[in-house]
């Protein structure tokens, strides 16, 4: 029968010749039924025709033709029905010769294997017997095994060999204790693991504390070495610059002359972060920053193994904060003077050993733990710097801590930390440094002041000339002098240049290194503080209250003349040591900032000379005025004031130089002369002839005489400047000066 899937779709042919209406609808029927078609059409037509006769006909015609077709199906198949009947009866025929020969097989097979399977039996029974056999001997090599690392374990245990001790009881654990045999060892090895790991885990606690004790000894001796490792480096550094800047000096004096080179040693400081540095990795520091981390990591190792890896983090971290909490405390006993180095080293030891963990600990601490740390301490530090520094009142015991809190902050900076908040606290006192300093360097000067009798100084070695005069250049000539050397100055001069060259290095030192690179205006301002608010007043005090004889006075203005050289070598002084090029200073003259002191000393000097050459000056009363003949010689008086004078340009030649000693006996000059001419002018003088005038004329020449005559100590225009200071007596000669104040003579 066919199927709706295998049904073919029947096309209708048209009708031919005339066919008949109902003919063409049969066709169409039955094409619609063999194709499957909806047959409502056909009977809304047929019944809206009146007809249903017709449709009924035509299904029955439909159904007739169907049941032939049927029928011719059924009597091709019936033949092929009959073929296979007979092939199943020829069938069921070998299936019974098949049957009795298996039946005759079966016998066979049975009579033949009756032997096999006794001999079957017989196997089993053997092989039960190896098996069980098998089984002890695996019982026994896994009791043995077990035994072996027992054993092992106790010899891990009793040479304090913890993690390969562990290692055998995990071992255990794992791979033995469920497959072990016996019921009793399985109960032991349940009861003592759980000890052994106890017994471990104290013993390693042990050890991490008597860690936790040695480390602290150990960060203060490191943070020393490292401390001083950066001392070291820094003066290597100083070295450097100073041999650098005298071969730009000596580059920038004979460019085509001087050939150098700079050569900068390797210090072997730290040679990095790669784990071969100074922290005891390796490299050159080794053995001097080489400490001892095993028992830490040992302990934290073995805590890993023993599940604990977490609440060991929290331990340490906990008793390292407490350690840092202990060095945090300053003792009263004790002046911080004494223990600063102490306190400072530990704490740079302790984070030295924190970063070393840090990096190489596996994660034992964390950089936020450290940075929280390193925090705490430098607040600590800042506070206790501050109380400190309010309580001190010598600039040295000043400029030692923060020379030291400077290195340590260069050598923590080295390993990452920030060390900004404590430059930042000894910026902040740097004006009380320098007041403490200004503050010494006056009692210094007025002691140096107090203990010279203002007379030259004597230098009988050629290292006392360097020492006091070439140290400081203020020498006149490159040529070293004779000896024994009687310098045109007292020890005021040496001692005061002494006392300012340590307050500029003093000065320097507390600004170096202290995170501000360009320091010199400081420097300078300081320093000009000091010269003219402390050597300055005191060399005006010295002037008003000690100074009472000529010889002093000259020496105290000989030392001004050359404190004058001096002041340049100062600045510059200040300057190279700063790293500011000397070129820079050179361009930049500076007013001298002793003029003060100097005018006061000349005005000293001056007026001592004036009252000497007062008592020469009253035998100018023992002048006759009404002389009937015109003198042929000076006055008595003017003799006396030449030889005065030409005395003492002997020594002060010797001692002032050119334009102090013009300066002086220029004002002395116009004292004499306006001496003279008050006299003659005042109420002593009643009357006086021409002869007279002329005597005087004489003296004044004379006077003139002996200005001209320094051209030999002054230069030729100034030798003319001082004959000018006699000017007014010289109008003498005129007449003109008595009509305007005497009216006529």
């Amino acid at each position: 029968m066919n199927s709706s899937k295998t049904r073919r779709k029947v096309v209708v042919a048209s009708a031919e010749n005339g066919d008949s209406g109902d003919k063409l609808d049969q066709l169409l029927l039955s094409s619609a039924i063999c194709n499957g078609e909806d047959l409502s059409p056909f009977i809304r037509k047929t019944f809206a025709s009146g007809k249903p006769e017709t449709l009924l006909h035509h299904l029955r015609h439909f159904c007739r033709s169907k049941e032939a077709e049927i029928e011719e199906v059924c009597k091709v198949h019936y033949q092929d029905f009959i073929m296979a009947v007979d092939d199943l009866r020829s069938l069921l025929s070998g299936v019974e010769s098949l049957k009795s020969s298996i039946s005759n097989s079966n016998y066979q097979l049975q009579s033949v294997a009756g032997p096999l399977l006794i001999s079957l039996d017989s196997f089993t029974e053997a092989r039960n017997k190896c098996q069980n056999i098998n089984q002890a001997s695996e019982s026994l090599r896994i009791c043995v095994q077990l035994m072996e690392l027992c054993s092992r374990a106790n010899l891990h245990l009793s040479k304090n060999n913890f993690y390969m001790a562990l290692k055998c009881v995990d071992s255990i654990e794992r791979d033995y204790i469920q497959k072990t045999p016996s019921s009793t060892l399985r109960r032991m090895l349940e009861k003592n693991i759980p000890a052994i790991r106890a017994h471990i885990e104290r013993k390693i606690n042990k050890e991490f504390g008597d860690w936790l004790v040695e480390i602290r000894t150990v960060s203060r001796n490191l943070g020393q070495v490292a401390i001083g490792q950066a001392s070291a480096g820094r003066q290597r550094e100083e070295e450097l610059r100073i041999r650098q800047r005298q071969a730009e000096e000596q580059s920038r004096l004979s460019v085509r002359d001087t050939v150098y080179a700079l050569e900068e040693d390797d210090d072997g400081y730290f040679t990095g972060n790669d784990g071969t540095d100074a922290y005891g990795n390796g490299g050159t520091a080794n053995a001097t920053l080489g400490f001892d981390l095993t028992p830490l990591y040992r302990s934290y190792h073995i805590h890993q193994t023993l599940g604990l890896e977490d609440g060991f983090k929290k331990y340490y971290f906990e008793n390292r904060k407490l350690q840092l909490t202990s060095d945090f405390q300053v003792s009263s006993m004790t002046p911080f003077l004494e223990s600063h180095q102490t306190f400072f080293a530990q704490i740079a030891g302790f984070f030295i050993v924190e970063d070393r963990i840090l990096r190489t600990g596996g994660g034992l601490i964390t950089k936020m733990e450290v940075e929280n740390l390193w925090d705490t301490a430098v607040s600590k530090m800042c506070s206790v710097l501050e109380d400190q520094f309010s309580r001190m009142r010598t600039a040295n015991h000043l400029l030692l801590i923060k020379d030291y809190v400077s290195l340590l902050g260069v050598t923590l900076r080295r390993y990452g930390y920030s060390v900004d908040a404590l430059l930042d606290v000894l910026n902040k006192h740097r004006d009380k440094y320098h007041e403490l300093l200004l503050s010494d360097c006056r009692i210094q000067i007025a002691e140096a002041l107090g203990a010279d009798k203002f007379e030259q100084m004597w230098m009988n070695k050629e290292y006392e000339y360097s020492m006091n005069v070439l140290s400081f250049q203020i020498q006149t000539s490159d040529i070293i002098p004779a000896f024994p050397y009687i310098a045109p100055f007292s020890t005021t001069v040496p001692d005061c240049c002494r006392i300012v060259r340590s307050f500029i290095e003093d000065s320097v030192s507390f600004m170096s290194h202290g995170g501000q690179l360009d320091f010199y205006d400081v420097v300078k301002k300081y320093l000009d503080r000091l010269l003219t608010e402390v050597l300055d007043d005191a060399f005006l005090k010295l002037i008003s209250t000690s100074i009472s004889g000529v010889n002093q006075a000259m020496v105290v203005a000989a030392n001004m003349a050359v404190l004058e050289r001096a002041c340049d070598f100062f600045f510059r002084h200040a300057a190279k040591l700063s790293g500011l090029p000397l070129r820079m200073v050179e361009r930049s003259r500076r007013t001298f900032p002793l003029t003060k002191a100097r005018d006061a000393a000349e005005e000293m000097l001056s007026s001592l000379l004036k009252k000497k050459v007062d008592g020469f000056m009253t035998l100018i009363e023992n002048v006759n005025w009404m002389i009937d003949e015109q003198p042929q010689n000076e006055n008595e008086y003017v003799n006396e004031v030449i030889i005065f004078l030409e005395t003492l340009l002997s020594t002060a030649q010797q001692i002032l130089p050119g334009q102090v000693l013009k300066r002086v006996l220029q004002d002395v000059l116009t004292h004499i002369s306006e001496t003279v001419v008050n006299f003659l002018v005042g109420e002593s003088v009643k009357k006086f002839s021409l002869n007279a005038v002329m005597g005087i004329d004489v003296d004044i020449k004379l006077l003139e005489s002996f200005a001209e005559n320094q051209a030999s100590l002054v230069s030729a225009e100034e030798a003319n400047q001082l004959k000018k200071a006699l000017v007014e007596a010289r109008q003498l000669k005129s007449g003109d000066y008595f009509r305007e104040t005497k009216g006529s003579f």
